[in-house]
């Protein structure tokens, strides 16, 4: 009796192990056909990549625009001169990481040293982009408006080196039309789009932004340069250091254009609803002149580009600008700042199933 008992008992057991078995198999099928479903497309439309790996040189160009205007009406625009960088790139399936460099600063003990660093993951279904930038302290005044009869045109194109930005974030998109449109097509050459298409876009993203201000420096510029010399900065704009953190919800429009064989041109554009959250350390620690602000604005991303792709080499340049908007009573500032890449790749490692027999 007992060892029928045991028996029977050793059967559960081996059963039980078995349906856990069939389970896990269950859920990793699940898992395939989740992470397959990321890129399944139309191959009418879609020519699928046909090589595991990719190696590109790119010259980036960018450019900055920062505006800063108080309640008063007082204001005053830097950017810096813009600026070529190049950099190696390579490719793997979906993932894709690159750096480009300043050639004129690459000296590691550099304090104007510009750097970039960009990952993104790219499927037909979604993407994902995390990039850091630091754009080093080469400012330059742009245009300046300090008040009613005051005279500041000779502060324009002045050197100003007490301003450091920097730029960290996160942007998660959707493509709705993802089977028949091809995003990747335009931006990351990993796919080539064979008929003309179009796609609703949806994302979130998250970005911290950091601008340091000299306003010491700034009013003894504004005094050396501006009739009369007497003339002073508004309290809304002296700050020493101030962070912007932005989450927003996006949406738009993408449409490729194959007007020639292997030939492609991609416009697209989003308007993101935008949380912002900001605080900035006061003048010498004097809360008066301090701000903190909560509030919602609506910016902007706008992408281009042009490629030849014929599956094993490319060659292109894509353009993108984006828009970030801050304001409140007594400070506003408004940040504009874009690339122009022009690139050259080749494309290795050819998949199995496209290997000749």
């Amino acid at each position: 009796m007992l060892r029928i008992v045991l028996v029977f008992c050793l059967s559960i057991f081996c059963l039980h192990l078995s349906s856990q078995e069939v389970a896990k198999k269950k859920e990793l099928s699940k898992l395939r056909k989740t992470v397959r479903g990321f890129s399944k497309i139309d191959t009418n439309y879609i020519e699928p990549q046909h090589y595991d790996y990719t190696v590109m040189l790119q010259s980036t160009t960018t450019y900055d625009i920062y505006k800063l205007r108080s309640e008063n009406g007082q204001s005053i625009t830097l950017a810096p001169d813009v600026m070529m960088k190049f950099g190696p790139y390579i490719g793997w399936r979906w993932f894709f990481l690159g750096y480009t460099f300043d050639l004129k600063n690459l000296g590691f003990g550099n304090k104007g040293k510009k750097q970039e660093l960009e990952f993104s993951i790219y499927s037909n279904q979604i993407g994902i982009d995390l990039f850091y930038r630091r754009t080093g302290s080469d400012y330059k005044i742009r245009n300046v408006d300090m008040g009613r009869g005051i005279d500041a045109s000779s502060m324009e194109h002045l050197p100003f080196d007490g301003i450091n930005v920097g730029i960290t974030g996160v942007n998660l998109y959707y493509i709705f039309n993802h089977r028949k449109f091809s995003y990747p097509a335009a931006f990351s050459q990993s796919t080539c789009q064979k008929l003309s298409c179009g796609s609703w876009i949806a994302g979130v993203g998250y970005t911290r932004n950091s601008l340091s201000l000299d306003y010491e420096k700034l009013q003894k510029v504004v005094e050396q340069n501006c009739t009369p010399s007497t003339v002073k900065v508004d309290s809304g704009l002296l700050f020493n250091d101030i962070k912007y953190y932005d989450i927003n919800v996006s949406g738009g429009y993408a449409y490729n254009w194959v007007f020639a064989k292997n030939w492609l041109f991609c416009a697209s554009a989003s308007m993101a609803l935008a949380y912002k959250r900001s605080k900035g350390d006061a003048t010498n620690g004097n809360k008066e002149h301090g701000f903190s602000f909560n509030n919602f604005n609506i910016d902007g991303i706008g992408r281009f580009g042009l490629v030849y792709n014929n599956t094993k080499w490319y060659v292109g340049s894509s353009a993108i600008v984006h828009s970030y908007n801050y304001r409140r009573s007594r400070f506003a500032a408004n940040n504009v700042f874009g690339s122009l890449n022009i690139y050259a790749g080749i494309n290795f490692g050819l998949k199995n199933r496209y290997k000749k027999k």
